[in-house]
C-alpha cells in the first residue's frame, strides 16, 4: 500500500519554511528529517512522530495514538503512530510536528 500523499503534502507545506529539512523515502513511505535526524514520517495512512522515550510513552495514552512497530525489529521506543483521525486539521498536525521538534532539537546534527 502506498503512503498517504495528501498527508505528505500537508507535511511538506508545514515544514516548508524551516531550515535544514530533507525528505527521504523510508519505512515504505516518506520521512522528513531536520539536521539529518528523522522528525516525522508517513507510513500508509498514518503519521509517524519521533518524541523520545518519555514523551512517546505519554503520547501512547492519547486517542488515535499507537506504538510504532517494525516487523523483525519490534517496537520503536520513542516513536508513535498517529492515525488520520488524530491529524484531521492543520492545528493537530502542527501540534505533532512541534512535539517532535522539541525532542529532535536536542539531538546533535548528523553530518552528510
Amino acid at each position: 500500500m502506498p503512503f498517504n500523499e495528501a498527508l505528505a503534502e500537508r507535511l511538506r507545506q508545514a515544514l516548508a519554511r524551516r531550515k535544514n529539512v530533507e525528505e527521504k523515502k523510508m519505512f515504505g513511505g516518506v520521512g522528513f528529517l531536520i539536521n539529518g535526524n528523522l522528525l516525522v514520517g508517513i507510513r500508509k495512512d498514518s503519521l509517524l512522530v519521533r518524541l523520545g522515550p518519555e514523551q512517546g510513552d505519554e503520547a501512547l495514552k492519547e486517542v488515535h495514538v499507537s506504538e510504532f512497530k517494525i516487523t523483525g525489529r519490534g517496537t520503536m521506543k520513542g516513536w508513535v503512530v498517529v492515525g488520520l483521525e488524530g491529524v484531521q486539521n492543520d492545528d493537530q498536525l502542527d501540534a505533532w510536528i512541534q512535539r517532535a521538534m522539541k525532542f529532535v532539537r536536542t539531538l546533535p546534527a548528523k553530518e552528510k
